[in-house]
C-alpha cells in the first residue's frame, strides 16, 4: 500500500481531495514524477495531522516545515522542497492565495555535481552481472540520460543507420536526437541480439502477490531497479563516492567538456531549457590548457615600440 492509499483509508475526506488534485495536475499537464511527489508529500502532511491539508493553519504548516527543516539529510531537504511546492499548488487550486503567499520561499543550496573519471566508468560498466545492468550504464553514461529517459527508451527508438537515440518526451515533455556512436551503437545492437527485448529496452519484473509469481508480462524497468544497479555497480567497483544515477549524467556533461565539446553544444545534448543549469560543469571540469601563450600573439600586424617607456605603434 502507497502513502497515498493509507491517506485515503484513514483521512476522513482525503480521497475526494486527493481526486480534485490529480484531475487537476492532468490538466496543467505536470509530469507523472511531480504528481507522485507532490501526492506523497500531502499524504504525509494529511496523515501526520490527520487532516486534510487545505483544512490546516498557517501556523500547523509552519510546524511541520520546521521539523523537516531541523533534519539535516538530504531526503529531507527535499521533503521540505515538494512539501512547500504542493501546497502552492493546491492553495492555488482552492482559490487560497492568501495562505499560499504566506509559504515560504525555496531556496536550493549550490552544491557541484558528483563526476567520475573514466576509469571509474569503465569499472562501473565491467562489474555488474547482468548484462542488461551493464548496457544500462553504458546508456546513461553514454549519452547523460536521466533515469526516468532510460527507463521509457523503447527498441524502436534507436535508429542504427543513423546512430541515434530518440529520447522521448523528456524533462519538460520534449523530445530530442541523442547521438551514440560506434561504440555504443555496437553495445546496443549485441544486447538486442542476446536479450532481444519486445517493446521496452529495459524489461522489468513485476510480483503477483495473489499467485506469488513474476507477471510474465513486458513493464518498464522499475525506478528502484535502476538505482539499486548503480549503487551495486558503485559498490562492486570499489568507488567510495556517493554515486547516483544522475550522476552518470553529470559525468556524461563533465567529460565532453574536458573533450574540447562546447558549453552550448552540451546544453542542447543536455535538454537544457537555460544556459545557466550547464553553466555548473565549468566549475568541476578539468580544462586542458593546449595554448600556453597571450592572445597578443595571435594580433596581426602588431608592433610595440619603446615597451619601457609606454610608447606604442599600432
Amino acid at each position: 500500500m502507497t502513502i497515498t492509499q493509507q491517506a485515503c483509508l484513514e483521512i476522513e475526506g482525503f480521497e475526494a481531495f486527493y481526486q480534485k488534485f490529480l484531475r487537476r495536475i492532468t490538466i496543467n499537464d505536470l509530469a507523472e514524477s511531480t504528481c507522485k511527489s507532490y501526492g506523497r508529500s500531502l499524504a504525509q502532511l494529511a496523515l501526520h495531522y490527520k487532516k486534510i491539508p487545505v483544512t490546516l493553519s498557517l501556523d500547523d504548516i509552519e510546524q511541520y516545515l520546521y521539523l523537516q527543516k531541523k533534519r539535516t539529510e538530504f531526503a529531507s531537504e527535499n521533503s521540505f522542497k515538494f512539501t512547500v511546492a504542493s501546497l502552492r499548488f493546491v492553495f492555488r487550486m482552492e482559490g487560497m492565495d492568501e495562505l499560499r503567499l504566506k509559504l515560504p520561499s525555496i531556496r536550493s543550496k549550490r552544491k557541484l555535481p558528483v563526476v567520475l573519471s573514466k576509469e571509474e566508468i569503465t569499472a562501473m560498466m565491467q562489474v555488474p552481472f547482468l548484462l542488461k545492468h551493464r548496457v544500462m550504464i553504458a546508456l546513461l553514461y553514454g549519452c547523460g540520460l536521466r533515469c526516468a529517459e532510460v527507463r521509457n527508451l523503447m527498441v524502436t527508438d534507436i535508429d542504427f543507420e543513423r546512430a541515434v537515440l530518440l529520447v522521448r518526451q523528456g524533462k519538460g515533455r520534449k523530445d530530442r536526437y541523442m547521438p551514440l556512436g560506434k561504440v555504443l551503437s555496437g553495445i546496443l545492437e549485441e544486447y538486442i541480439r542476446i536479450e532481444k527485448p519486445r517493446s521496452w529496452l529495459f524489461s522489468g519484473q513485476r510480483w503477483n502477490n495473489s499467485k506469488k509469481f513474476f507477471s510474465d508480462f513486458d513493464p518498464k524497468f522499475g525506478q528502484r531497479s535502476v538505482q539499486w544497479a548503480i549503487k551495486r555497480a558503485t559498490k562492486l567497483a570499489g568507488i567510495s563516492k556517493n554515486v547516483s544515477v544522475h550522476s552518470l549524467r553529470h559525468t556524461y556533461a563533465t567529460h565532453l567538456l574536458e573533450d574540447g565539446v562546447n558549453i552550448l553544444s552540451i546544453k542542447e545534448l543536455l535538454g537544457h531549457v537555460y544556459i545557466k543549469t550547464t553553466m555548473i560543469y565549468l566549475h568541476v571540469a578539468q580544462i586542458r590548457v593546449h595554448h600556453k601563450c597571450s592572445p597578443l600573439d595571435s594580433l596581426p600586424g602588431l608592433k610595440v615600440i619603446g615597451y619601457a617607456q609606454g610608447e606604442f605603434n599600432f
